[in-house]
Order: structure tokens, then sequence, then C-alpha cells
């Protein structure tokens, strides 16, 4: 008999935008859009909207994953080719790229507001494993995302350069991370999830097995406008985090909001 939910996943992911999403997030989208009673057709441009919403806006163009991890290969004997290389791939993802003008000074006061950190779990982490040169040498790094293409990329990425960890796929929301850390960073992912649910940002801070959290909001819209996004990320959260009676320390970093938590 016809299956209208395993119709719509494979609908969904027909689309080539959104072929290498994990499926689990596809299957739980489009279930909650046909639940609303939407004909196929618009359970379908509904799924993929909220899948742009969380994802899809941050990628641009093609994403040459083969052609990339050669050209890291190249250079991977040479630190400075290698920051410099990086950096050129992490322009290919608007979180990432927003971050180039300030990622030295990014990880450096982060690092100093930490201190020593053994490892690091890294949520909705994009294209960030391409940051590991700019990451203490001996962190164990876990990174997680909802494309199974990009993250086997980074993972492999991560295993050249020697560095203990993995990077996967998963729907973390649906699945939560449960890899014990000491940190997880939660780098402006809470607005993509929240897309999705509104009580998305809370219940997944408060699932991840982490003491402490680094937690940003991005200051302006992908477009560049600011659009009073700083106060209204920090109202929202330092709310969040004192219903939770998590302490926070603000961290000054140009062109970033970021939180560094104390869940306990």
């Amino acid at each position: 008999m016809p299956d209208p939910l395993n119709d719509l996943t494979a609908a969904v992911l027909a689309g080539p935008k959104y072929a290498a999403i994990v499926p689990e997030l596809a299957r739980r989208l489009a279930a909650a859009e046909l639940a609303k009673g939407r004909s196929p057709k618009e359970a379908l441009k509904a799924t993929r909207n909220k899948l742009h919403q969380v994802g899809g806006a941050y990628l641009g163009g093609r994403m040459d994953y083969p052609d990339w991890a050669d050209r890291l290969a190249a250079v991977s004997a040479d630190p400075a080719a290698l920051q410099a290389e990086c950096r050129a791939i992490l322009a290919a993802h608007a979180s990432s790229r927003e971050r180039l003008p300030i990622l030295d000074d990014f990880y450096a006061a982060i690092f100093a507001a930490l201190g020593p950190v053994n490892s690091v779990l890294d949520v909705a982490c994009g294209l960030n494993p391409l940051t590991l040169p700019w990451l203490p040498p001996d962190l164990t790094y876990y990174g997680v995302d909802i494309y199974t293409d990009m993250t086997a990329f980074c993972d492999e990425f991560r295993a050249r350069l020697g560095r203990p960890g993995r990077v996967w796929a998963a729907d973390v929301l649906a699945q939560p991370p449960d890899t014990a850390v000491d940190v997880a960073f939660v780098f402006k992912t809470l607005p993509c999830l929240e897309q999705v649910d509104k009580d998305a940002g809370r219940t997944l801070l408060r699932a991840l097995n982490a003491a402490r959290l680094v937690v940003s909001f991005p200051v302006t819209s992908l477009g560049g406008r600011a659009k009073g996004m700083p106060a209204n990320y920090a109202a929202r959260f330092e709310a969040l985090a004192a219903a939770e009676g998590w302490p926070i320390q603000p961290l000054n970093i140009t062109g970033e909001l970021v939180y560094l938590v104390e869940k306990g």
C-alpha cells in the first residue's frame, strides 16, 4: 500500500540540495508537515523550506569535497599553507565565512576563558572541523551536523591531521549526542534549530553531556543587516540561562555574540 510519509521523505531527499541531509531529519520534518493536514505538494514545499532554514541557506554553490580533500592533502605538511587552504574552503559556508576575519581572535578568546580542555563536541559543526589547525593540538574533537557528505569530508580531514575524535551526521534534536566532553560548542546554531521548534535550544542544551558550553549567536543576518539581532538574542538567551540556573559569562569577541555557560 502507498505510504505517504515514505513517499514524501523520498521526494524531499530526491532534490539535489537535500540529498545529503540525514534521512531521519527529513522524515521527521515531513511527518510534522503531513500532520498539519497539508497536501503532499504543500508538505514537500514546507519540508524543503524548513531544511533550507536549518542548513541549506548557509551553503554556497557546489561543495566539491573530493577536490577540497586533494587540496588539503597537498599542503598537509605545511602549517601556514594548510591554514590558508582551510580559510579558502571555509568561505564556502556562510557561517564560517562570517567568522574568517576574526578566526584567530575568536578561538584565542574562547580557550583563554576555558583554560585547559581535553575534549570538545561541536554541535551543527558545518565546516568547523577545518578550524582544527587553530585549536589545541592535543584536543579530542567531536563534530556533528545534518549533512552526510560534509561530515564524511570533515572526518577524513580530522583523521588526516591525526586528531582523535569523530565527525558524524545526525538529527541532533531527535538524537542529541551523548558523548561526554569537557565543553560543547554551539556556534550560531540555536536560531536555526528554533526555526523548527521554538523550544529546541533549551532541549538541546539540557541534553548535551558537557559541564560547560560555549554558545554563540550571529550579530547580522546572512544579508549583513543587524536588525537588532544582538540585543534580541542576548535577552532571550540570558533569560533561558537564568531560568535553568546556569551562570554565564559574555566573551568580548567582536563580530559574534558569545557566552561561556557553566552547566555544572
